[in-house]
C-alpha cells in the first residue's frame, strides 16, 4: 500500500528510529518533481522508477511504505529529525554523505550531462567554452558542487531550488546551460514539447569525489539492520527480473 504524506503534515506523528531487524512499516523522504526519478501524475499520483522501485522493494520486505513530500534542501535534516525513516531520492553516495548517513548498496547509477538550447553554439564544455556563461544546477547537488568548483570562477551560477525552476529559465533565455542528472535532463528538457534542446559533449560520471558511486537509499547511521533488510529486497528483486521490469519501463531496455 502507497501513502503520500508531506512534510508539515507530520506533527506528533513521528517515527521512532528504527534499531532491530524487526522491521514495521516506515516513511520514506523523497523530493518532487525530478521526472522520471520521482514525480506526480496529472491525477496527482506519485509515480516514477525510485517510487515503483520502493514500493516493490516495501512490498518485498513485507511491509507499508508512506512517502514523506521534503524539498532537497531539508532532506536530510528531515531524516534526523525523525520526519522519516529513509531517503529514496536519487541520493548520489558519496563521502562527504556518508558522514552523515548510512547508505544501501547503490541501486542506479546515473551519468550527469550538459543541457543547451539546440542552437546555441557552445563547445565541449570548459573553463574557455564556459567563461561569461550563466550555468544553472540545482541547489546543494553533486551537479551544483563540481560546477562551482571547476567554473565557478569564469561563469556567473544560478542555483535552483527545482529542476522544473531552472528550465523555465532556460526557456526564457535567462541561462546559457545547465549541468543535471542526465535522466532529469531528458525528462524535462530532450523529451519535453515546449523546448528545444540538446545534450553538450559527453556523459560525465567522473572524479567519484563529485559523482559517488550512484544513487543509494539513506538511512540513520545506527539503522544498520533496516539497510541491510533493504539490501537483501534489493539483491532479490534483481535476481527475480522485477528491478529489470521496473528500469525498463523508466529507461528501456
Amino acid at each position: 500500500m502507497q501513502k503520500i504524506l508531506t512534510a508539515g503534515a507530520l506533527g506528533a506523528a513521528l517515527l521512532a528510529g528504527t534499531a532491530s531487524a524487526d522491521v514495521r512499516d516506515i516513511r520514506i523522504g523523497v523530493d518532487v518533481p525530478y521526472e522520471p526519478m520521482e514525480y506526480r501524475t496529472p491525477e496527482g499520483e506519485l509515480t516514477g522508477f525510485d517510487i515503483e522501485l520502493g514500493n516493490a522493494l516495501c512490498a518485498e520486505i513485507g511491509i507499508d511504505c508512506e512517502w514523506v513530500v521534503q524539498g532537497w534542501d531539508g532532506i536530510i535534516p528531515g531524516l534526523m529529525a525523525r520526519k522519516y525513516d529513509a531517503i529514496m531520492s536519487s541520493m548520489t553516495i558519496n563521502d562527504e554523505r556518508r558522514e552523515q548517513v548510512l547508505f544501501s548498496d547503490p541501486y542506479f547509477t546515473p551519468p550527469s550531462a550538459w543541457f543547451a538550447p539546440a542552437d546555441a553554439e557552445v563547445g565541449t564544455p570548459s573553463e574557455e567554452s564556459l567563461e561569461g556563461l550563466t550555468i544553472g544546477v540545482q541547489r546543494g547537488t553533486l551537479q551544483d558542487n563540481y560546477v562551482t568548483d571547476m567554473y565557478g570562477d569564469v561563469a556567473d551560477v544560478n542555483r535552483y531550488a527545482t529542476a522544473d525552476d531552472m528550465v523555465l529559465d532556460m526557456d526564457s533565455g535567462r541561462l546559457d546551460i545547465v549541468f543535471l542528472d542526465y535522466p532529469v535532463g531528458k525528462s524535462t528538457m530532450l523529451d519535453s514539447e515546449a523546448g528545444n534542446y540538446k545534450v553538450v559533449g559527453k556523459m560525465i560520471t567522473e572524479p567519484k569525489e563529485y559523482f559517488g558511486d550512484g544513487f543509494g537509499i539513506a538511512f540513520r547511521q545506527r539503522d544498520e539492520a533496516l539497510a541491510e533488510t533493504f539490501n537483501e529486497a534489493l539483491a532479490e528483486l534483481k535476481a527475480n527480473g522485477t528491478y529489470d521490469e521496473i528500469h525498463a519501463k523508466y529507461f528501456g531496455e
